[in-house]
């Protein structure tokens, strides 16, 4: 069953300017074109877009999930590379949340210090201000 980029867009929760996005760099293959030069996609673009969808839900680069589309294509494969992949992508993610409670606390910190008097002495807005008030680190992602 073949259909077109807006039923493929409605199948796969995906809008059709993404589909062409991923298309255009590689990580969905050009479908075939009707006589009237119209797309036609079938189940296994669907499904390939919807692992692509999933894939940067959870927060992968396009360059891992190129990477997991390639060994998906190889099932009798280890899967030692992907839990490689999956175990670099957690280390990131647990960056990225020691990072953001760092700002949490840093920004609680401030909002707990505000007199809530004028502006001219609110503690938030100096301290957004100056950036030498914060203590923390900035990520490199």
């Amino acid at each position: 069953m073949e259909f077109s980029i807006g039923e493929l867009s409605r199948r796969a929760g995906v809008k059709v300017p993404t589909i062409r996005y991923y298309e255009q760099i590689g990580l969905l293959p050009a479908p075939p074109r009707s006589e009237g030069d119209q797309r036609r996609y079938d189940a296994s673009h669907a499904a390939r877009l919807s692992f692509i969808r999933h894939s940067r839900e959870l927060g992968f680069d396009v360059g891992d999930i190129r990477e997991l589309l390639a060994m998906s294509a190889q099932p009798s494969q280890s899967c030692l590379e992907a839990d490689a992949i999956a175990r670099r992508h957690i280390a990131q993610i647990d960056r990225r949340i020691a990072h953001l409670a760092t700002l949490r606390a840093e920004l609680q910190h401030t909002v707990e210090a505000c007199g809530q008097g004028r502006i001219a002495d609110c503690r938030v807005i100096e301290t957004l201000a100056d950036e030498t008030h914060y203590h923390g680190k900035l990520p490199v992602y």
